[in-house]
């Protein structure tokens, strides 16, 4: 099956910057206590989600694979899935005791109720917005109840949209569309994920818009036993 167009310019235009990208994000969590304490946060139910049996969680648009390796140093079992086989390669090489695999959270390659947990920090933002349900709804398959999912984005107004012909003198075709928190967990409550907390920090220096953080887990069904 032929990929999106969208995800076809996604993942070429991060081929094309994802040398200089990875160098001006090596860790993009460094110095944010906000994001490391979410992120800990994350873990935690991911940990008592898992139970004994510590099923994997997927860093989904992992890109240079800080997450995935942050993930691994907090003690989860951890893969992370990239659109960009340049960024997956580089992630292989900066972190080669990880897995990275070229996929796309569009079309999820992974049996049902098989993860622990789904971070996607920043990747969502690519995804437009008649795909974000179907994208949500691969999630909520693909996760054991009560593994929760970690997401992050710029938070914009409604129905905002930016594309970028040219980053780091590459010329690029890369789509970006701005949500409102509100939207965003809309998407995920109707796929059926339960939201435990949003967060929605302030501008820091160097950006122009406020981050949003959205945690949420696939509910457990009345009668149905916890995961582990």
């Amino acid at each position: 099956m032929r990929a999106p167009e969208f995800l076809q310019s996604t993942q070429s235009s991060y081929d094309a910057i994802a040398e200089a990208y990875t160098a001006e994000h090596p860790d993009s969590l460094a110095g944010r206590p906000l994001e490391q304490a979410l992120l800990a946060a994350f873990v935690d139910q991911a940990r008592a989600s898992g139970g004994a049996q510590r099923p994997p969680v997927a860093d989904i648009g992992s890109g240079p694979g800080y997450v995935t390796a942050r993930l691994h140093e907090a003690g989860l079992p951890v893969f992370g899935v990239d659109s960009s086989p340049r960024m997956v390669a580089l992630a292989r090489k900066a972190h080669p005791e990880l897995r990275f695999h070229v996929g796309s959270m569009t079309a999820l390659d992974l049996p049902d109720e098989t993860l622990g947990g789904i971070v996607a920090l920043y990747s969502i933002i690519h995804v437009p917005d008649d795909h974000l349900p179907s994208v949500f709804a691969g999630f909520h398959r693909v996760l054991r109840p009560g593994a929760p999912v970690l997401l992050g984005f710029q938070a914009g107004g409604e129905n905002g949209h930016q594309r970028l012909t040219e980053r780091f003198g590459r010329e690029i075709s890369l789509d970006y569309y701005w949500r409102t928190p509100d939207a965003v967990a809309g998407h995920l409550t109707r796929a059926g994920l339960g939201l435990y907390a949003r967060v929605l920090r302030e501008p820091e220096p160097g950006e122009k818009m406020p981050r949003a953080f959205l945690l949420a887990r696939r509910p457990v069904a009345a009668g149905e036993p916890a995961a582990g």
